[in-house]
């Protein structure tokens, strides 16, 4: 008897490989992001939109965190920001580490220009905006408040000044901040951040 055409090599309806099912669902989880925010997409509901178990999404991505920097091509993983300033630092040299790792990202052009991309695309379009507002807060502002004892608006204040420095120096072009060197900045930067910290 003939085997079925389903089940013959080659022919249409065979199982897609590893990486078509990857791509399938970062293309649903893009789509999730889209409608629900950060918040709202979950690692199931990204699955049941690809049509996969959710298992095989954590293989893929472990988290949410890491479907969202792959969906939305994110150029920064906070868990790896996190571990190397809580890593390497106490908290007196919080604002040093932190403005350090900031300045790092920003001065690499690989990761400048889509964080550059998504700021600007966030002050028009308010699903993106808040999408990267619930994405900051869960993976980044959050943690650090946890890990370091910190009032919220006090991180948000820190990071909030860190984001104003980077629009001037590389976007605006302002001057002397577009010339000076890290270093120099790290200097300017480090000691305000850390009476934040200080006194949350």
């Amino acid at each position: 008897m003939a085997a079925d055409a389903s089940t013959r090599p080659g022919r249409p309806g065979r199982r897609p490989g590893p990486t078509e099912t990857r791509e399938k669902i970062l293309d649903c989880a893009r789509r999730l992001f889209a409608e629900k925010g950060y918040d709202g997409a979950s690692l199931r509901g990204i699955a049941r939109e690809a049509g996969v178990d959710p298992a095989l999404v954590h293989h893929f991505f472990g988290t949410k965190q890491g479907v969202f920097i792959e969906a939305m091509r994110f150029p920064i993983d906070p868990q790896a920001i996190l571990s190397r300033v809580a890593g390497t630092r106490s908290r007196d040299e919080l604002g040093v580490a932190l403005a350090e790792v900031f300045l790092e990202i920003w001065e690499d052009p690989a990761r400048r220009v889509p964080v550059l991309a998504m700021l600007r695309s966030a002050m028009t379009n308010e699903q993106v905006a808040t999408m990267m507002r619930q994405f900051v807060s869960a993976a980044l502002l959050g943690p650090v408040t946890e890990a370091f004892g910190i009032a919220p608006i006090r991180v948000e204040a820190a990071v909030g000044q860190l984001i104003g420095v980077a629009m001037l120096r590389y976007v605006l072009g302002v001057e002397p901040i577009a010339s000076a060197t890290r270093q120099e900045l790290v200097e300017l930067l480090a000691p305000t951040l850390q009476r934040h910290f200080d006194e949350g």
